[in-house]
């Protein structure tokens, strides 16, 4: 038997023959008496093909090896010499073939439980090194040592984006495993982290990674059905243990002002949003300049809306007063004495280019603060 053991698994490309311990006895075993293999022999192979799992011997490597020792000791079976007619190997070969059968199920029974706890705790430690990671909250020596474990070499230049869609990601979804599988392709797969975040999906990136965004954004736009919604924020290229973790709250940034101002572009950078950055940061301030200069629109007849959205279209196109009407269904007259009035109640003219920045910026805060619809609290 221990003959037919190693040459099986020669024939098997070399697998350790350790991984049949038992199982030639067993097929004697079978042939002689036509029993199928017992509760506790089967646990045997659970064990073995859960071993073979944990020292990386593929499920493939392991069948093959079996299924050598079938047909090798076919013939050195003592039942199958003493065997006098054709229906005695008939139901020889049948008792075999069933306790084959038997056992690799088992193996691959115990080597895919094998498989998934590994799976599972892998699953597990990268998820908390995510958190860790955008969270800042660990040592950043412990974290550059993990890093190294899923490809991140901190040290180096990296940069976060983040898609939302109107439907959160998650880990285990398709649409996330396909946007991995294509950006993986695409780029060094030892370099490029794609995870999920408070349903943000995110790709941290190379910084040397020039057309990265662009990628991700094509790929998630490719996942999702054309009825879905879906846009992606992009931080800056930062360098150092907590690099990652600014170009996240960047890219987190992007999607949160844009959500706040309701932009509709597809990607946006954090570069491009700079301004609206700094007005966001000073609530205090961005408070003071939207009561000042625009709180008196509220004692309009009509109210303040009106106005305010007269001024948002009138400054969204460039100032023309045509196209605003058009953008407003209303006539240029109309417009005109909107913009008027403006200037009556707030002391500053739209259509004048020294002052209508003061009004810009404060329109840009109304919207941040959604006001009117929201009063204006100020921080303690």
């Amino acid at each position: 038997m221990a003959a037919v053991a190693a040459q099986a698994a020669r024939d098997a490309g070399g697998v350790p023959a350790a991984y049949l311990d038992g199982y030639l006895e067993m097929l004697d075993g079978v042939s002689m008496t036509g029993r199928r293999l017992a509760p506790a022999e089967l646990d045997t192979r659970r064990v073995l093909g859960a071993s073979a799992a944990e020292q990386s011997v593929p499920l493939r490597t392991l069948v093959d090896l079996y299924l050598s020792a079938n047909w090798l000791s076919w013939r050195e079976l003592p039942a199958v010499a003493a065997a006098t007619g054709k229906e005695q190997v008939c139901a020889i070969a049948e008792a075999v073939l069933r306790a084959a059968d038997d056992a690799i199920v088992a193996l691959a029974d115990g080597y895919d439980s094998a498989q998934r706890r590994v799976m599972r705790q892998e699953g597990a430690e990268r998820r908390e090194f995510i958190d860790d990671l955008l969270h800042g909250r660990s040592d950043l020596g412990r974290l550059a040592e993990r890093a190294d474990r899923f490809g991140l070499r901190l040290a180096a230049s990296y940069v976060v984006i983040a898609a939302r869609a109107d439907r959160s990601f998650a880990d285990a979804d398709a649409t996330t495993r396909r946007i991995e599988a294509a950006l993986l392709d695409r780029f060094d797969a030892r370099e490029m982290l794609i995870t999920t975040k408070d349903g943000l999906l995110l790709c941290i990136a190379p910084g040397a990674a020039a057309d990265a965004a662009d990628e991700f954004a094509r790929q998630v736009e490719a996942a999702l059905s054309v009825s879905r919604v879906w846009q992606v924020g992009v931080g800056r290229k930062h360098a150092g243990p907590g690099g990652i973790l600014r170009s996240y709250e960047e890219a987190r940034s992007a999607l949160e002002l844009a959500g706040a101002l309701g932009l509709t572009t597809s990607v946006l950078k954090a570069d491009d949003l700079l301004v609206y950055q700094v007005l966001f940061r000073d609530r205090a301030a961005i408070i003071e300049l939207v009561d000042t200069v625009l709180g008196p629109l509220e004692d309009a007849r009509g109210g303040g809306r009106p106005l305010l959205d007269t001024l948002s279209a009138y400054f969204a196109t460039g100032g023309i007063t045509a196209e605003t009407a058009r953008a407003l269904f209303l006539s240029v007259r109309a417009v005109t004495y909107r913009l008027d009035r403006v200037k009556q109640r707030t002391g500053y003219d739209p259509r004048d280019p020294a002052e209508r920045f003061t009004l810009e910026a404060s329109v840009l805060g109304a919207r941040l603060l959604d006001w009117p619809a929201r009063p204006l609290s100020r921080p303690d």
